[in-house]
């Protein structure tokens, strides 16, 4: 009976018609965004960030939430017509994607990549529903202890899944935790590293840093390797899937969509592991595994389905824990704290509008996407062809007004600007900056989960190995850790690095 009523809930929540327009255009940004190479769901919602504090937290997180899962359909889009992934999680869609193109099947592999993620998305909306509210009753019996623990597994689980090295990906989680110490300490009232400026006081604001790390950083990085894509001339037809395909798909999507529902749950996990696990998965399950690469349409089902049932349910752990599973979620995690909502166990009970108008906007989103997606190929086909002379120009435009209109700060606007230039260096260098904004937004809720369990144990760090929840995360954390330390044992491969 409950089901039913929250489902009633969430459908009231999205039907209102602010919500209802919100949730399409943050599809349609998702999707545009998905098809314009170079541009991310992390940069664009690091740009669009500003703009929703005047919204409602519902239709705010209902409409990044539209951006970040709609990114994941748009995709696909560049990955099958111009051999470039829209963002990371279609890295392996370009491998037969493409040649199904180049075949003259490029209608059938943009078809069963759209089909495929909306029955992703629907049906991980589902799970959602099930496996939410018994995780969040779970989640009410962890104390700071646990806490603490949970959120240094995540930061561990992305530091050990880094796609480039360990080692860099641990130093930038370190600056990351640096960063966020920096302002007033709430419990001393110290002021720390803030160099007698009344901007730092407050801390670094969160706008101009993933502004900085992922708006500048992409213009600069864009304009250095001066890239051009090439769409690949083919007459886009028969967007329907055979039932042949189907017979060759359908297994394939359900797979991907439970391998990347469950990948999408795990702090550190998220759609781009996710699509790679799919692919491997489908590879080793045909029985002509020499088809991969050339244009099999399994290899474009498993994976779309796979980042987009691996994108909703990244909610989960943030929405239930408090614990963001990517950057994107980080990002997140950041705007709720600005609205004065602490996500965690209680955000279901004291915020059931937030939590189930988000579930409501899954549902709806996905069938709009749907409808974006296949009928409008050739728009976003159109899309493509915007030259990057315009396109950068604009994205500079969004930064400097997005960080100049949350607090009218001169230096905010230098600190994105700081900001940027390092994450030119860093992508140019190879480091990369999720670990860092997965560590800065999550350093003042590490720091004071640590105060709190120091003074419930008078100052003993035994407090985090004699609780067994606690003890349990904790060991698994260390496991990551020292596990490359070994001889004879590495992480398990990973995919192609996209910057």
């Amino acid at each position: 009976m409950d089901l039913f009523s929250n489902l009633s809930l969430a459908f009231s929540v999205i039907f209102q018609w602010n919500n209802l327009l919100f949730c399409f255009i943050g599809c349609v940004i998702g999707t545009l965004i998905g098809v314009l190479p170079g541009i991310g769901p992390v940069a664009t919602i690091s740009l669009l960030l500003p703009s929703t504090f005047r919204m409602s937290p519902v239709t705010a997180i209902i409409m990044l939430a539209g951006i970040y899962y709609g990114a994941m359909y748009g995709g696909s889009t560049t990955s099958i017509l111009v051999n470039i992934p829209g963002e990371s999680a279609s890295v392996v869609t370009c491998l037969d994607g493409y040649q199904m193109a180049r075949q003259g099947r490029a209608g059938p592999a943009l078809g069963i990549s759209a089909f495929g993620s909306f029955i992703a998305g629907t049906v991980a909306t589902i799970l959602i529903m099930l496996v939410a509210p018994p995780l969040a009753m779970i989640a009410l019996k962890f104390g700071p202890p646990e806490y603490f623990s949970l959120m240094f597994l995540g930061l561990t689980l992305l530091i050990y899944l880094a796609s480039g090295s360990m080692i860099k990906a641990l130093m930038t989680a370190c600056v990351g935790i640096f960063l966020g110490t920096i302002g007033t300490d709430t419990i001393s009232g110290i002021e720390r590293f803030t160099y007698r400026s009344y901007t730092l006081m407050d801390g670094i604001g969160l706008i101009p840093v993933i502004m900085g790390l992922f708006g500048i950083s992409e213009v600069l990085l864009n304009i250095d390797e001066a890239s051009k894509q090439e769409i690949y001339k083919t007459r886009i037809s028969n967007l329907l899937p055979t039932l042949r395909d189907w017979k060759d798909s359908i297994l394939s999507i359900l797979r991907g969509t439970f391998l990347g529902f469950f990948l999408g749950i795990l702090p550190g996990g998220g759609a781009t592991i996710a699509s790679f696990g799919a692919y491997a998965l489908e590879k080793r399950l045909s029985k002509h595994p020499e088809k991969f690469g050339s244009g099999a349409i399994e290899g474009v089902a498993g994976p779309e389905s796979a980042n987009n049932a691996a994108s909703q349910a990244s909610f989960i752990p943030l929405l239930t824990l408090g614990i963001p599973a990517n950057v994107v979620m980080a990002i997140l995690l950041g705007a709720l704290m600005i609205y004065n909502i602490k996500p965690g166990p209680l955000l279901i009970k004291n915020h059931p509008d937030l939590f189930w108008g988000v579930v409501g906007s899954m549902y709806i989103g996905n069938v709009m996407l749907l409808i974006l997606n296949v009928p409008l190929i050739g728009v976003w086909v159109k899309i493509l062809k915007i030259p990057y002379p315009i396109l950068f120009p604009l994205i500079l435009l969004f930064c400097l007004i997005g960080v100049y209109s949350v607090n009218n700060s001169i230096v905010e606007i230098t600190i994105m600007i700081i900001f940027g230039i390092v994450g030119y260096l860093m992508k140019k260098f190879k480091y990369e900056a999720a670990p860092l904004i997965l560590a800065f937004v999550l350093s003042p809720l590490l720091e004071n989960a640590l105060r709190q369990s120091l003074l419930m144990s008078h100052g003993s760090f035994s407090i985090f190995f004699t609780r067994p929840i606690s003890l349990i995360l904790m060991a698994v954390a260390i496991l990551l850790l020292v596990l490359p330390l070994i001889p004879g044992l590495k992480r398990p491969p990973k995919g192609e690095e996209i910057d």
